[in-house]
């Protein structure tokens, strides 16, 4: 099902939310991923661990270590996409992965799993938008929402090209390198939104370093939705299964709080 974006002026920005499914473990991703959305979450990407995730700071790492020990995998992480949507259908779902998963499950069987499951839009970290042509057939047919990276080192031609076979909406990175929290957002962030907005109307997401209201605060000024992650994995690292889902709630409601608390911008379906 596509992810649909409705920016106006007067509405508050998106919050995309992403976990580790199986960090700690699955029953308490699910009851996580609720608490998100109750708070104010409007899009949850649901990680899938991968033994190599290069991508990814060493909060995600660590996170995808826990959840591999614990036997999660591809075909868990679409039962939890499943139960929240039947819990929560007007939450966005995404699944964020690296290609390896993907092709050990089977391209087309996955595109058929996901949309039964309800998921919105898949997002592969390391999938290249010059070689995702039959990936792309699959998940049209599928009604998924194809999410690439685009990078501030991009040239324009690759932008131009990462927004014409992009749906739902951009992933913008605000910096080159791993994920992981910083203490000030990178200049290049806004240049990259900027740059985009030439190519396409598509929303723009701004993620990679978001750890605080300050952050989302600043995202937001320039883009549609912002993306926490490495943030979020780590309250959950340094809680209880039991705190966890409450620990999430009161991180998101105050990024909320100290943001924009009018109509949301994502409107999901």
């Amino acid at each position: 099902m596509p992810i649909r974006f409705a920016p106006k002026p007067e509405s508050r920005p998106g919050l995309v939310a992403y976990l580790t499914v199986g960090d700690p473990d699955l029953p308490t991703t699910r009851d996580i991923a609720l608490a998100a959305i109750d708070a104010g979450a409007d899009v949850i990407e649901l990680g899938v661990p991968f033994s190599d995730p290069l991508a990814d700071g060493p909060v995600i790492q660590r996170a995808s270590e826990r959840a591999l020990k614990r036997g999660t995998t591809l075909s868990d992480v679409l039962a939890v996409a499943a139960e929240l949507h039947s819990a929560r259908p007007q939450a966005g779902l995404v699944i964020f992965s690296y290609f390896n998963p993907i092709l050990r499950f089977g391209l087309e069987r996955f595109c058929a799993a996901a949309e039964e499951a309800g998921v919105d839009g898949v997002l592969v970290t390391d999938l290249i938008v010059e070689e995702a042509g039959e990936y792309l057939t699959h998940l049209e047919r599928h009604h998924l929402s194809p999410i690439f990276l685009a990078a501030p080192t991009s040239p324009d031609e690759r932008l131009e090209h990462i927004a014409a076979s992009s749906r739902g909406f951009v992933y913008a990175i605000s910096r080159t390198g791993i994920t992981g929290t910083q203490q000030a957002l990178a200049e290049d962030a806004e240049k990259l939104v900027s740059r985009l907005r030439r190519y396409t109307h598509l929303p723009i997401a701004v993620g990679f370093g978001i750890s605080n209201a300050e952050h989302f605060v600043a995202v937001c000024e320039f883009a549609d939705a912002a993306v926490i992650g490495s943030a979020l994995v780590r309250i959950i690292e340094d809680s209880t299964p039991q705190a966890a889902p409450g620990s999430i709630a009161r991180f998101i409601r105050g990024l909320r709080f100290t943001g924009d608390l009018r109509a949301p911008v994502l409107q999901i379906r």
